[in-house]
């Protein structure tokens, strides 16, 4: 360890081998994941309307699984690129970020979107339980994942590969500050 001088005296520092927190602080992990979740939500409204889609009336219910996807996704999702990316050049973190980031929130959110059109379809469903049951909401969630990904992805774009890229850029950074 080494020593190093204070006005106080001498104290120990920490060993340049020291890692940055796999899990970040809980301001940048409930601030981010609003601030992330916000984004996203206005991913989809910029998309929506350059397409000229945004007269919709499930419009607030869309905006709030985008929201809730990507709220949900920030929390889970910042360990993973962190602890993938230790020890690594700045290059590394930021494609580290920056993929987990995106696939993570993309499957977040795909999820959020099953559950809601899980819900929608339960009342034809069968009983909790049964085997008729599993199959259909084996089928159901996973007809709701691929209409997500087919019809869903699209609103990402493109605002959202700028925001992905300065969002990856920034937490790239900031754990470069707390490598040091």
């Amino acid at each position: 360890m080494k020593q190093t001088a204070s006005v106080t005296g001498l104290k120990d520092a920490a060993p340049d081998h020291s890692l940055p927190p796999v899990f970040p602080s809980p301001a940048l992990c409930l601030g981010g994941a609003l601030c992330w979740g916000i984004a996203m939500a206005a991913c989809a409204y910029v998309s929506l309307v350059m397409h000229d889609r945004l007269p919709s009336f499930h419009l607030r219910r869309l905006l709030l699984i985008y929201f809730a996807g990507g709220t949900a996704a920030w929390p889970i999702v910042l360990p993973m690129a962190r602890f993938l990316s230790r020890r690594r050049g700045a290059e590394v973190r930021f494609a580290a970020h920056f993929a987990v980031l995106s696939v993570g929130t993309v499957a977040v959110t795909a999820f959020v979107f099953a559950l809601d059109y899980r819900l929608f379809y339960a009342q034809w469903h069968e009983p909790f339980g049964t085997v008729i049951w599993a199959f259909q909401f084996a089928f159901t969630t996973a007809g709701a994942i691929y209409q997500f990904l087919v019809m869903g992805l699209g609103l990402y774009l493109p605002v959202g590969l700028p925001v992905l890229a300065g969002a990856s850029l920034w937490l790239a950074r900031a754990m470069s500050t707390a490598m040091r």
